[in-house]
């Protein structure tokens, strides 16, 4: 049975492959991924590249009322997939392979850009929206205050 922090690295793997699926990082992490989990095998490293394209395949594929049900299940999927290699390996190379598994998901993390799916909009920083004639529009943005702007001046034209 892993430790907690073990399950937690694997719950963070899994959780990591779902949110890289369809998105500008997918290619590095998926590569990434496929490495860790081959172990220098390539056999093992093809059919993992192949997996995680399953994976990016049901989740564009999710029609938007299942798509959280499918990203919960591939997430729990990757987790268990982890979870079952570290389980297989001794202690020693246990806490190497984390390790790795680790520098992998701050390198993601580090590197990842903000992106969206399709039809979306992503910012990572601040936004500033103003309206033109009355029109504007915000869905599920988070920590947003939407008030009427000041009526420029004569310097603001």
């Amino acid at each position: 049975m892993l430790s907690e922090a073990m399950t937690a690295l694997a719950t963070a793997g899994g959780t990591a492959v779902v949110q890289a699926a369809g998105t500008d990082a997918w290619t590095g992490v998926r590569q990434q991924v496929a490495r860790w989990f081959g172990r220098g095998n390539p056999q093992r490293e093809h059919a993992e590249l192949e997996r995680l394209e399953q994976t990016a395949g049901e989740l564009e594929a999710a029609r938007p009322t299942e798509v959280e049900r499918v990203r919960i299940r591939q997430e729990s999927a990757w987790q268990g997939r982890i979870e079952a290699l570290l389980e297989s390996l001794e202690d020693g190379e246990r806490a190497r392979i984390a390790d790795e598994l680790r520098t992998l998901l701050v390198r993601q993390t580090s590197h990842s850009s903000v992106s969206a799916g399709q039809s979306g909009l992503a910012v990572g920083g601040p936004v500033d929206v103003r309206a033109d004639h009355g029109s504007a529009a915000a869905v599920t943005m988070g920590n947003v205050t939407l008030g009427n702007p000041s009526q420029p001046g004569p310097h603001q034209d």
